[in-house]
This record gives C-alpha cells, structure tokens and sequence, in this order.
C-alpha cells in the first residue's frame, strides 16, 4: 500500500511539472505576443523626448513641447552623468531649436556652452560630429554664416557621408550669397537622404533659383509626407510664401490658414498670414496676426513689417512704438551673440539714418555676408544715402542670381530712375507690380507712382522701349519649355508624381566676389506658372 502510494505520489508530482512547464510556456508566448509587434501593426508612437531628438538630430522641425521635454530629460541625465558627451551635444541642440522657436536668444549662449562642453569632454569633428554640427547650427542661428560654414565643413572633410551636415552647410552657403556652393550641397544631400527634410532644403534651394514651380512641387511633396505637425505646417507655410511671392494672396491665405489649424502657434504662419491680409484691405485682422506673430516670437523683422503697416495708416504713433521694439529686441539678441545687421540695416535705410545702414552692411559685405538680401538693402541704403551709380551695381547683382523679389525690381527700378535710365527704369517697376502688385503696404503705392510719372512707352521699337542702346533687356531670360508642373490637386497638399524629375543643382551665380558682379550665369532656365494650385479648404477663423 505504502508502494502505491509513493508511485502515485511521483506520478501527480509529474504531472504538476508539466502543468507548470506548460503554463509557463504560455506565459512566455503571450509574452512574445505581446511585446513583440505583430509585423503588420505599427509601433507605438515615440514620446516628446525621443521626437525632438530625432527632429534635433536632424535639423528639422519640431514643437516647443516636444523640445521642453527633451531638454529636461537631457538636463537630468547630465546632472548625474556630466561626462556623457552625446547628451551635452544633444542638450546644446536642444538650447538652439528652443531659442529659434520663441526667438529667446539667451537660450543662445547656454547652446554654446553645453556644445563646447560636449568637445571638452570628447574633442575633434572626428570623434565628436554632433558637438561640432550643432555649433554650425548654432553660427545659422546666429547669423554668423562665416562661423557656420567654417564648423560645417570640417565635419564634412572628416565625415562626408554624415547627411546632418548638408542643411546645416546649405543654410550658410545661402547666407554667405554662395549659391553654387549651396547647390553642390544639395546634390551631395539628395543622393545620401530622402524624406521630408530633403524635400524642404530643396524647395528653398529652388526658390532662390527662381524655380518657383520647382519648389512649390518639393513643398507640396513635404506637406503630404509629413510625420508631424511641425513638419506638415512648415510645408505649408513655404507654399504659402511662394503664392505670395507670386502676387496670389487669397492662395497664399489658404494655405497658412492650413497651417495654423495644423499648428496654431506657427509664427511664421501667422506672420505671413497678417501680410497677406494687410494686402488684402483686412487690415485689422492683420495687425492682430502680427501681433500674435510677436506674441509667439518676437523677432525684429516682425515689428519692422508691423510699423510700416502702420506707417501705411497714418498710425505714426504705433509705427514708432513697433520701431522702439525693433531696436529693443535687435539689441537684446545682439548682447547675446546674434547678428542683426541686415534687419537694422532695413530700418535704418528706409526710417532712419540711410548712412547707418550703408556703414553696416558694408561691414557685412567685407565679412562675406553677399547674399541677395544683403546685395539688395545694400543697394537700396546706398541710393537713400545719394549714391545711386555706386547702388546699381548691387541692385544687378541681387536681381540677377534667380529669385524673382517684387521688392528687388522695385528697388532696382527706383536706383535706375534716379540715374535717368528711363527704359530699364520702367521695366523694373513694372516687373515689380507683375510680380506682386501689393507686396509692400508702404512701397507698392510708390511703385505705382512712379511707373505712372515715367509715362507710356514711347514708340520707335526696343531700343527706345528700354531706353539703354540695346535691343533686349538686361535681364533677358532663355525662353524653354517649364520645366516641370503645379503641385497636385486635392484637398490638403500631397505629394507630386514621382516621375517628375527634379533640376540638377547647378551654379546660377559664381561665388561672391569683392565687388559686385552684374552678370551670373543664368544658364539654367527657369519655371514659370502656368496655373493656380489647389489648397486646403477650411479657413482658419
């Protein structure tokens, strides 16, 4: 009996193992079933920390939110870990998304602090990319793009297949006016990368070519492939810009509308927003876009379109107000290492001390600062200060190198009416208010005044209509075919046909020399629309 007993005993052990062992095993397979994702689902959504870093990573957009928790994540771990160099590279980056997104500019001098303690712990481009990148990011922000490029280009020389350089690298090209440069760039960018970020350097890149179709379609084709709202509304906004730019408000209009009820804080969205509608005769509703705009981000360049808007009223009082801010914000920013010469420079030349501004951008200009702006408000001080044959040269150089800018050809036109050149006088007003016949509150009704005192054309051919000798016009372009077709039809922005082929990154103007050049090479053709492109419906209210 007692036998028995002991072999039953054994055998209800055994089966109380295998029960286990079962159970276990289907423990262990609902634990893979859970935690490891079905190959058809999805994983989850990353959290703040993780989507402003790779957004930072990466140089692209993200939301203020998402940044504040990284930096605080990041801000924690280094109080234990201070000889962690990733995350101080990382945290600097964070310093310098955060201070571009409320345009607090002390976040500045913390962003270079945490980069070069980054290098002090891991020195060289080498072995430290991210440290080194981030203060070319830094320079950008800044507006030191001689800074930006020189950091740019030593991670490129050690780490040429690093794609984070190449934005970062494009951006001080472009401020530096070195835009063969910032095209090879781009090439070398578009064959490591594609995505969301590649499709927004480029339509930049485009737009400063005068490709406006070009990069309209790049824009549209970022907007449909956009991971985030950050990303979605900074697509939007460009398609925005360039309906504007082409003298479309109500276009223009809808697509920031788009992007704000993506993002309702994006101030350059709402900057563009008050602009177009200050064209638009809703005058109240722009200055409280602008305001809110200054709410958001208090930039300088805000408060200078905000006066003249209300210069443009007669409203002397604000306008000043605006002005006093301008001033107040410049100087805050340039205590803590930015740049904002070009900016007071505009001031300067139009409400202020025209001299001034010719002091400072010539400054500028010795320091390799030769972009079209700079070339452009060069020009523009230079003829309010009384020089307009040394202006002329400038003003070529800035309307010659592709963008197509109606403030561009008015200044251009008011330099040339000043030298008594008639013809190309007139022809650049009036390519002005083609372009965009409301592109300035306080310029455009100056614009038409003076085409309108230049009078008609006079007869006799083209020798007579441009009034300079020649038969064609200084600035004649190539006649093409366009060179590609409008963003796609639908009811948000969506990407373009793939079978498009996008223009080769080619020089459209040589580097910047020590004195002006009239005459770059415009080889490439450019783009012209042919029609409207369709926009989300749903304005914003």
């Amino acid at each position: 009996m007692d036998a028995k007993n002991t072999v039953n005993t054994r055998h209800m052990r055994h089966i109380r193992r295998a029960a286990l062992a079962v159970g276990v095993g289907a423990v262990l397979v609902l634990g893979v079933l859970v935690f490891v994702p079905d190959g058809d689902e999805a994983p989850p959504p990353p959290g703040p920390e993780a989507r402003a870093r790779a957004a930072v990573g990466a140089g692209g957009p993200t939301s203020l939110p998402d940044v504040a928790a990284l930096i605080r994540d990041r801000e924690a771990w280094l109080r234990k870990n201070p000889k962690d160099a990733g995350s101080w590279a990382v945290l600097g980056a964070a310093y310098v998304e955060r201070g571009g997104l409320r345009a607090d500019t002390a976040y500045y001098p913390k962003a270079e602090r945490a980069l070069r303690r980054s290098l002090a712990v891991t020195p060289g481009e080498r072995r430290n990319p991210a440290a080194t990148t981030g203060l070319a990011a830094l320079a950008n922000a800044r507006h030191d793009y001689a800074a930006a490029r020189k950091w740019g280009e030593a991670v490129r020389k050690v780490a040429p297949a690093r794609w984070t350089t190449y934005p970062v690298l494009i951006e001080a090209y472009n401020g530096l006016g070195d835009y063969a440069a910032a095209g090879g760039a781009l090439d070398k960018l578009r064959s490591l990368r594609s995505g969301v970020r590649v499709l927004s350097v480029s339509s930049l890149v485009y737009r400063d070519r005068g490709w406006r179709e070009d990069a309209a379609a790049k824009a549209d084709e970022a907007a449909g492939k956009a991971a985030t709202p950050a990303e979605k509304a900074g697509a939007l906004n460009a398609l925005g810009g360039l309906a504007w730019e082409r003298g479309e408000p109500k276009e223009a209009l809808r697509y920031y509308d788009a992007a704000l009820k993506v993002a309702r804080d994006h101030h350059p969205s709402l900057a563009g927003r008050a602009r177009v509608l200050a064209a638009l005769d809703r005058t109240e509703e722009a200055c409280r876009d602008y305001q809110a705009a200054l709410t958001e981000r208090p930039m300088p360049e805000y408060a200078l379109e905000l006066g003249e808007l209300y210069d443009s009223l007669g409203l002397d009082g604000d306008a000043r107000s605006q002005y006093g801010l301008l001033r107040d914000r410049a100087a805050r920013a340039q205590a803590d290492g930015v740049n904002e010469e070009l900016t007071l420079a505009r001031f300067e030349a139009d409400h202020g001390s025209p001299r001034a501004a010719v002091e400072r951008l010539e400054a500028e200009w010795r320091r390799g600062h030769r972009s079209m702006q700079v070339s452009d408000t060069l020009a523009w001080a230079l003829y309010r200060a009384g020089e307009a044959e040394k202006a002329l040269p400038y003003a070529k150089r800035a309307t010659e190198q592709g963008m197509r800018s109606a403030l561009f050809s008015y200044h251009r036109g008011e330099i040339e009416r000043e030298l008594g050149m008639e013809g190309p006088a007139r022809r650049h007003l009036d390519e002005a208010l083609r372009t965009n016949p409301r592109f300035s509150p306080l310029l455009a009704p100056k614009a038409r005044a003076a085409l309108a005192e230049l009078g008609e054309l006079p007869g006799g051919g083209p020798k007579d209509m441009y009034g300079d000798g020649e038969s064609t016009p200084l600035t004649a372009e190539p006649t093409a075919p366009s060179r590609s077709t409008a963003p796609s039809r639908s009811t948000v922005p969506s990407a373009s046909p793939s079978t498009r082929v996008s223009p080769p990154a080619r020089s459209v103007a040589p580097s910047a020399p020590a004195v002006p050049s009239a005459s770059p090479d415009r080889s490439e053709p450019v783009s012209t629309r042919t029609g409207p492109v369709s926009v989300p419906s749903g304005a914003r209210s």
